[in-house]
């Protein structure tokens, strides 16, 4: 009910910037609230297609359709040439997802239980892709560090950091795919998903609805995503906030947030192996998918973007995750004081995201 009243804030935040023209600080804010709902509704919509497209097919939607309003809006930003805002958004995207999102659920879930327990064998494959992705993403960075004490000029150690990164991003993408055929295909025995197709069981769209959700709720997210972008920088101003930081925080945390539900829900019910699986997963498609993809795209965009994040806080921030994560996971179950460590990591890092300048 409450996601139904939100879409409202779709026209809404049309009428204040293409009619009253409204303050970009208004305009930013409905905009953002406006995406919250639209991506849940492309959860829903990819929920039912996955199910009405059989379990191989139905893995593959979730899987890529599971951060589209995130990777809308980051494009949409990219567009605009701020790709330091974008970075801000794949860090964020990562730490919230792995810190905010499962920390938020472990508490939840564990409020009144004294442990929960989940299949270490789904969350050792995501802690340990976890780990190998957030290695291949600080490679760019320690090699452009490497490079700065040689003889080059700034444009050719920025040629090679390009070049990298387009090398790096072609490899995780690889990786990405191979993940699914060793999940959906080659190990579907033990990474099988038929609890998540019971949980729709009897409940499935039609397939022309599911898509016809999926369409019109990306189109507005897209209508939402650019005038979101066209506002950042006044509100970044007007709030005395850097657009790092909104990047990193408010952006991340809105395209995310159909996730973060989710998790919870699960939570609750007991079921922290789907827990893991949209929490840890969607990072490890951000590392391995989303990001690469912005790499590429970029450069089409005339927006070259590379995988350089320039503030060591970032750095520490990426890092963080991959050992919160596997600390938390290696055990296979978790208590709700563990979920309060992850979100005292993210307060941490999150008052340090808000210092930069």
């Amino acid at each position: 009910m409450i996601v139904n009243l939100l879409l409202l804030l779709v026209p809404i935040s049309a009428l204040l910037e293409y009619v009253f023209h409204a303050s970009p600080v208004w305009v930013f804010v409905v905009g953002i609230l406006a995406i919250i709902p639209l991506a849940e509704w492309i959860r829903r919509a990819t929920e039912h297609l996955a199910v009405r497209a059989g379990s191989e097919i139905g893995g593959l939607v979730n899987v890529t359709f599971g951060n589209m309003a995130e990777l809308i809006i980051a494009l949409f930003i990219l567009a605009a040439g701020a790709t330091d805002v974008v970075k801000a958004q794949i860090t964020g995207s990562i730490i919230g997802n792995a810190l905010l999102g499962l920390g938020l659920a472990i508490v939840v879930g564990g409020w009144k239980r004294h442990t929960q327990t989940f299949p270490r064998e789904r969350a050792g494959l995501q802690s340990s892709l976890l780990i190998l992705s957030v290695i291949a993403l600080l490679v760019p960075a320690l090699f452009d560090y490497t490079e700065r004490g040689l003889n080059q000029t700034a444009v050719e150690r920025s040629r090679l950091d390009e070049n990298l990164s387009l090398g790096v991003s072609v490899v995780l993408i690889i990786m990405y795919f191979a993940m699914i055929a060793y999940t959906l295909i080659t190990h579907r025995n033990v990474f099988s998903r038929e609890e998540d197709a019971d949980e729709m069981h009897g409940q499935a769209w039609p397939l022309w609805k599911s898509i016809g959700v999926l369409l019109a709720a990306t189109a507005a997210i897209a209508l939402e995503a650019e005038l979101v972008s066209g506002a950042l920088e006044a509100t970044s101003k007007s709030l005395g906030l850097s657009p790092f930081f909104l990047g990193v925080t408010v952006l991340a945390v809105v395209g995310n947030a159909a996730e973060y539900v989710s998790a919870i829900y699960f939570a609750r019910r007991d079921r922290m192996g789907l827990v893991f699986t949209i929490t840890v997963g969607a990072t490890v498609q951000v590392a391995l998918l989303t990001a690469p993809v912005l790499v590429i795209v970029s450069y089409f965009m005339g927006h070259p973007m590379n995988l350089v994040f320039q503030n060591p806080i970032e750095l520490i921030a990426i890092a963080a995750v991959a050992f919160g994560v596997n600390a938390i996971a290696h055990d296979g179950e978790t208590t709700w004081f563990e979920g309060l460590l992850l979100l005292a990591l993210y307060a941490i890092l999150g008052m340090a995201f808000f210092l930069v300048r």
